[in-house]
This record gives C-alpha cells, structure tokens and sequence, in this order.
C-alpha cells in the first residue's frame, strides 16, 4: 500500500455532495467567520506582549511581515478551497496533491493547532471575564476560576463557555453564523472606538526608537504575532457548507485577511504611540492603554470587545476542529463512528460533543501559557504544505478546473515557503521539540491503525496515482 495514494478531485466532491452537510453560509458569512477568529486575543493581548517584549513600536513591521506571509499562503488555500470544496481544509488539500502520509501529517498538526488554541483561548476568555466582573464589584472565588497550578481548584468560567459554544455548534453552523456576526460587530466597533479615542493621544517620541531589538526583534515579534492571524485558513473548513464555494471561498478567506491586517497595523501604531512600548507587557495592553490617558470607561467598553473578540475566536477554533475530525474520520484515519452526522441538526453532533469535552478538560485544570508559539507551529507547518500542493497539483492535474488560479504561482509559492519557514526557524526551541514529539506519536497512530483503516487502502490503484 502506498504511503502516497492520492484522492480523486472529482469522487471527492461526489462523496461530500451525498453526505452533505447543510449549505447556508455565503461569502459575507465567511469574511465575518474569518475576522470572528483572526481578530481576538492577537489584537487584545499578544500586540501588546510582543511589542514589549521583542519588537517595540517595530510591533508594526512585525504585522506587515506576518500578513505578507499569510497573503501569499492565502492566495493557495483559495486556489485549493475553489477547486475542492470539501470539509477539511489543510488536510484534504493535501490529501488531493501530496498524498495519504503527508494529509495524515497535516491533519495531526491541526489537530494539534485547534485543540490547544481552543483550550488556551478558552482559558484567556475566562481571564478576561473575571477581570470585568472585578471590576464591577463581583469578586469571584480563586478556587473555581482558576486551574489547580494556579492555587485553584478548576476554571469554571473556562469549562462554562466551552460548554456553550459545543451546544451551539451542535445546533448548526446558521446558529453559530449568527452569533459570530453579533459578536464580530461588537469588537470591530470597540476596535473602532478605541482608534478613534486614542489616536489624539499619539505621542510619535513614543516610537522612538523604533527597533530596540533590532531587525531580529522584529522577525521574532512576526513569528509571535503570527497566532493572531490564525483563522483566516478556518474558512476553508467551511466550504462543504457554503451556497456558492468557488466564489465565496476565496473572497472569504481574501476578504477577512486583508481587513484584520489593515487593523492590526493601526491598532499597533496607535497602542506604541499612546505609551512606551516597554509598558505593554500585560494580559489587556488595549484596555491599560486607555486607562493610562485617563479613559476608564473607555477601557470597560474595550474590555467588554475583548471578551466578545475571544468568543468568536473560540467559536471559529472550535467549529474548524470539529471540521478537520469530521475529513478525517470519513477517511477512516480516526473511528468511522465519529463521522455521525445528526438526524435534525446535520452537524457532526459526536465529534462536537467530544472535541468539546477535550478542550473543557484542558482548560479547566491545566495552566496553559505561552501556547501561542505551539499552533503557529502547527500553522505554519500546514500553510508550506498546502502553498506546495499548489503547484505540484499545476504540475500534476493542469486540466482541473480552477475557479479561481493563484496569480504568479511560480512566485508566491515559493515566497509562501520561505516566509513561513523563515517564521518557523524565529519559534522558540522548546516549540520545536514539543512538535517532535507530537509527529513521533501521530506516525504511530498512523502506521498502526489509520494506514490500514483508511478508505483508500480498498480502492484499486488508479485512486491512489502518484502522479
């Protein structure tokens, strides 16, 4: 059996088209899904912590240097999102142009990617709500809000919202849409207001200098802040369930990169410019920064978009791990049990229900804190392959039909590449390390039990060209 027995375009449709999920979301739907999880805890917390920290108001360039990477990996996933729209993402891109062990690989790092992120993010949204309650006046027990690393017991507030959002992802993905869209307009207007506040307040000695740590400063800023970006590839997930994929996809995923990005560089030029950068280093920069110049109420409401920002950002994290569970299992590279799709709700009730309880463990008892550098690690690792799997699929399949082509494939593949891996070699060590040990463990589980239960293995040889 080969390791590299690839999947047929057109079966894969066919397949995805009879167990279909249902099709209700259009390309507004997916430009707000993609800004529901990019814009969140990279605006309202990790700007502040890697301007502190390792770029200074460099912060700025640190953002340019990140979307430019993520543009270029962008402008693959729409190319492969048009031409297989099909659950997924990452995963079957590379199922489609690489093969079975390479899709294995890039399903286990998002696996790796939503259920960590979902957990630390759920942990930040529990930090963020007691933090507002306090300041109301409700001061809620330590035991039950946080983890037992933390002197507490567990992190209710974590495990409640979790809970929440696995019950509205079971109702279906128009329920989800619906509140993602509330949400999205609340922080974007708390974004808003807070540009709009602050900015007269600018003070340019602040940015002075501009890179302390240097040009190394910056990449490193980049490779941090590169979590924040994290969402716009979700999009892909939700293709199967899109009206009208082959255009939808790609505004989609275009659309929501390219708005965060313009807010992310102006929220950065204006928090760097309002205080030193070196004051940063706290869990709400946005909110402090407000305070510092007098605007107490205006940092209430901030904290308020803050809490909405890390809700739709939990919501999309956990909607597109659900979705990545779902391609596998059909597969047959997890239990075929889990594909069930729900009789009145047709979402994936069973992998919803134990994704869900797995990210309500994790972030209930265990102290998760400089996780953002593990899913940039898994991320980044998912946009070279499927950035890759463009053009071999243009060297492979050139008749297929394309909605929508990547332009200058020859060089925004290659520069895909390199700015990915270029961020990659700025991660820390340890990241590295962790990775390792996470692919040993999914190389097991893969040559004992996915190899032989995949679907492919039955099929006859010409499903599974390497060509």
């Amino acid at each position: 059996m080969s390791l590299f027995r690839k999947k047929n375009i057109a079966e894969l449709i066919r397949t995805s088209e009879k167990n279909g999920l249902r099709k209700t979301l259009g390309a507004t739907d997916l430009v707000l899904l993609g800004i529901g999880c990019i814009i969140g805890t990279g605006i309202f917390v990790l700007t502040g912590v890697a301007a502190a920290k390792y770029a200074g108001p460099g912060i700025m360039l640190s953002f340019v240097l990140s979307g430019l990477a993520c543009a270029f990996a962008a402008l693959a996933y729409s190319e492969l999102s048009a031409m297989v729209p099909v659950t997924g993402s990452a995963y079957t891109f590379a199922y489609v142009s690489m093969g079975e062990v390479v899709a294995f690989a890039v399903g286990w790092a998002l696996i790796c990617e939503y259920t960590i992120g979902s957990a630390a993010v759920a942990a930040g949204w529990s930090g963020y709500m007691v933090g507002l309650l306090k300041s109301a006046g409700i001061d809620l027990p330590t035991a039950w809000t946080a983890v037992p690393a933390d002197g507490g017991i567990l992190n209710v507030p974590a495990i409640v919202i979790t809970a929440f959002l696995t019950y509205l992802l079971m109702l279906g993905t128009r329920e989800s849409a619906r509140l993602n869209k509330i949400l999205v307009f609340i922080k974007l207007a708390c974004i808003g207001f807070f540009l709009f506040m602050a900015t007269p307040h600018v003070d340019p000695l602040n940015w002075q200098p501009f890179l302390p740590f240097g040009w190394g400063g910056v990449a490193t800023g980049a490779a941090i802040v590169f979590f924040a970006y994290i969402g716009f590839d979700t999009v892909s997930t939700a293709a199967e369930e899109c009206k009208n994929p082959n255009r939808d996809v790609p505004i989609g995923i275009v659309g929501s990169l390219v708005i965060c990005t313009v807010l992310y560089i102006a929220v950065a030029a204006v928090l760097t410019g309002v205080v030193p950068y070196s004051s940063l280093n706290n869990s709400e920069p946005v909110a402090y920064a407000l305070r510092a110049i007098g605007m107490n109420f205006g940092s209430a409401l901030v904290a308020l978009g803050a809490i909405c920002g890390i809700t739709t950002v939990l919501l999309v994290f956990m909607y597109g791990q659900t979705r990545v569970f779902l391609a596998m299992a059909r597969d047959g590279m997890i239990p075929q049990s889990l594909v069930k799709i729900h009789p009145k709700y047709n979402t994936p009730h069973v992998i919803t229900i134990i994704a869900g309880s797995v990210v309500a463990v994790l972030s209930g008892l265990l102290p998760i804190n400089i996780i953002a550098e593990l899913c940039n690690m898994g991320t980044l690792f998912a946009f070279i392959l499927v950035s890759i799997g463009v053009g071999v699929l243009r060297r492979t399949q050139p008749d297929v039909h394309r909605p929508f082509r990547c332009p200058a494939v020859s060089v925004v593949v290659p520069l895909a590449v390199l700015l990915c891996g270029y961020l990659m070699m700025n991660l820390p060590v340890e990241t590295l390390t962790f990775f390792g040990v996470w692919y040993i463990i999914g190389m097991i589980v893969y040559f004992t039990y996915s190899r032989k239960n995949s679907t492919m293995a039955s099929k006859p040889a010409e499903g599974s060209s390497d060509d």
